[in-house]
């Protein structure tokens, strides 16, 4: 049986690869479009969290690395969410929906600075 952590991880896993694929495919499509300020603005985001999500899900332990992972998925959902709706339909997911997923972002990577502060690392086995 697989415990609630292990399901967390897999889902933080497929939320990384989602966002690179994201990422690349965005890029790709801003290379080839006219206006393409929102697509490039989501290919950044998500190539830039996308890997960060990768390496917590990989290399991180503990409730405060895994606060940052949360909060770091959901704020690049809905920040990219928001600028993909503005580009394919002419309108954000709702008011606010891109300063939000904003904040939430950073409010991971300083959960990230948090878990830092409060490291203790296991201790060595002979």
């Amino acid at each position: 049986m697989t415990d609630r952590g292990e399901i967390g991880r897999r889902a933080m896993l497929a939320v990384a690869g989602l966002l690179g694929a994201i990422g690349v495919m965005s890029a790709a499509a801003a290379s080839h479009g006219g206006d393409a300020r929102n697509l490039g603005a989501i290919a950044a985001i998500a190539l830039a969290h996308g890997p960060a999500l990768l390496a917590l899900t990989l290399a991180g332990r503990g409730r405060m690395l895994g606060i940052a992972a949360v909060l770091l998925a959901v704020g690049t959902g809905v920040f990219i969410g928001d600028l993909g709706m503005r580009e394919w339909l002419g309108r954000g997911l709702f008011p606010g929906a891109a300063p939000l997923g904003g904040v939430t972002m950073i409010g991971g990577w300083l959960a990230i600075v948090g878990a830092a502060l409060v490291w203790r690392p296991a201790p060595r086995e002979s």
